[in-house]
């Protein structure tokens, strides 16, 4: 079945806004080479049981031919407090490049990562969720992911990137869980983004909580709108000939293969559908038994060393991993679960993901190499709307191999 969903669908994004807005620089140092600025996104309301899915271009971000080392991401109030998963969900944010005309930045083009997922989809270089806080991103050395390179921008333009943020406050929200999951029956919503009817058997997914819409109060406790922002710190290199520049993949355990020639960026999904639904498992079986695994097949156009992976996964998801050609474990990635009421361990949410960092050349896919992603979640209750990604650093074998 495919979904209308537009999470993590960049050519939407050109509609939905035309003009330029400007983060605000918080902070620049410079640690031995390894520069690093923070930034904040602009402001963005919400109230009990809100939606707020904005999309900023042309966000402040480094300028220059670099090597980006590393990037973090967390909502703040207006006085720079960490919020709290419980307050507000980061359902995700994404950072995406693309080459714009410096007097209209409507007329853009997106510079993808290095694929597997067709067209738009999937296209970011960065993009995480609840789990952004304690979930590793840097990249080791001599690597780095080159961005700004003169030689490679089109004359009459510049480098541009947008930010993607999709936040659900649920203060005060009849059912937390339900509101994370955008099921649709909370938010009272029968039609997309775009106005196009819902499928009846579509439980709940972004289609369902999209910006502006709202899920359920309990009467009396609603919470008045509070300003927040998105608070991002990038790392990054100044480039030069030793780095060694790594490749950006993104693998979705939803990637049916199927693929069209169609330079519609309007044109129905084809291969990867993002998001999908874990069905509950038989009342009947135990509850530790009860694990919904979900696999795809993906061609590695180019393959490469592993230098770092990780899984993005939503509640209920007990683990991913890729698998090579042959059966090998090429990495695994599982979540980290809170257990607290602190920022960064709130109880039952997704609060990290585990990474892999090989050892250097010891992880290699060769060009065409089939991978098996295999995303696995719990389905001792149904779950809405869930997510089976999986982000690979890729660099380029020597040539003495």
């Amino acid at each position: 079945m495919k979904y209308s969903s537009q999470w993590w669908i960049l050519s939407s994004a050109i509609l939905l806004l035309t003009t330029s807005v400007h983060a605000s620089r918080t902070l620049l140092r410079n640690e031995n080479g390894v520069k690093t600025a923070v930034f904040l996104s602009p402001p963005f309301e919400l109230g009990s049981g809100s939606v707020a899915n904005k999309n900023y271009f042309d966000v402040d971000f480094p300028k220059g031919h670099i090597a980006l080392k590393d990037f973090n991401a967390e909502i703040i109030d207006a006085a720079g407090n960490p919020v709290p998963l419980h307050e507000t969900y980061l359902h995700h944010w994404l950072m995406a490049r693309y080459y714009g005309l410096t007097s209209a930045v409507s007329n853009v083009t997106f510079v993808r990562n290095s694929g597997v997922c067709q067209g738009n989809v999937l296209a970011q270089y960065y993009g995480l969720g609840s789990e952004t806080r304690r979930t590793l991103t840097y990249v080791p050395d001599p690597y780095g992911i080159e961005v700004g390179n003169p030689a490679q921008i089109p004359n009459g333009y510049e480098e541009g990137w947008l930010l993607i943020v999709h936040a659900i406050d649920t203060r005060g929200v009849v059912d937390r869980m339900g509101c994370t999951e955008c099921r649709c029956e909370l938010y009272n919503v029968t039609k997309d983004a775009n106005g196009m009817p819902l499928s009846k058997d579509y439980p709940g997914g972004l289609s369902c909580c999209y910006d502006q819409t709202q899920c359920k109060v309990i009467e009396g406790c609603e919470h008045e709108k509070r300003e927040l922002y998105l608070r991002y710190a990038v790392k990054w290199v100044d480039w030069d000939e030793s780095i060694v520049p790594a490749k950006i993949y993104i693998l979705d355990a939803t990637d049916s293969g199927e693929r069209e020639n169609s330079t519609d960026q309007n044109a129905p999904l084809v291969g990867c559908q993002v998001e999908y639904q874990v069905e509950s498992c038989s009342a009947s079986m135990e509850k530790g038994l009860c694990v919904d695994a979900k696999k795809t097949s993906v061609v590695m156009p180019r393959g490469g060393n592993v230098i770092y992976g990780v899984a993005h996964q939503h509640a209920g998801g007990v683990g991913s991993t890729v698998y090579g050609q042959d059966g090998r474990v090429i990495c695994s990635s599982i979540p980290i679960y809170g257990d607290g009421n602190e920022v960064g361990n709130e109880d039952g949410y997704v609060v990290g993901m585990s990474t892999c960092y090989p050892k250097p050349g010891s992880v290699k896919i060769m060009d065409g190499e089939v991978l098996t992603l295999e995303s696995n979640y719990n389905n001792s209750q149904m779950h809405a709307g869930v997510m089976g990604l999986f982000y690979m650093l890729v660099a380029d074998l020597p040539l003495k191999e």
